[in-house]
C-alpha cells in the first residue's frame, strides 16, 4: 500500500458542501475518499488530453512534412462541403 500523507485542503463553500453531501449520503465514508477519487478521475482526465494533445502534434508534424515534401492540394471548397454533406447524410441514415 501506499505511503498516506496528511495534507489541508481549503475549497470554496458550494465544493465543500458537495463532497459533505457525498459523505453524508453515503455514498463515500469519509471526504478523504471522495478527494482521492476527484483526483482519480482529474489524472486520467489529464493523460486523456495528453494523449490527444501528442496525437494532434503528430498529425500537425505530418501535414507539415507533406506540406514541405510537395503532397498537397489546391483549396476546393466545394470538395470539401460535399464531403462534409456525404459524412452528413451516412449519420442521419445510420441514426
Amino acid at each position: 500500500m501506499a505511503q498516506i500523507e496528511r495534507m489541508t485542503v481549503t475549497l470554496p463553500s458550494d465544493m465543500a458542501a458537495v463532497v459533505k453531501g457525498a459523505v453524508e449520503g453515503g455514498d463515500y465514508a469519509s471526504s478523504s475518499e471522495v478527494v482521492r477519487e476527484a483526483l482519480r478521475d482529474w489524472k486520467m482526465k489529464r493523460a486523456i488530453q495528453s494523449q490527444a494533445l501528442a496525437s494532434l502534434k503528430a498529425d500537425i508534424d505530418r501535414g507539415l512534412t507533406d506540406l514541405a515534401e510537395g503532397r498537397v492540394q489546391d483549396f476546393d471548397k466545394g470538395r470539401i462541403v460535399e464531403r462534409g454533406r456525404k459524412l452528413l447524410a451516412g449519420r442521419s441514415r445510420s441514426a
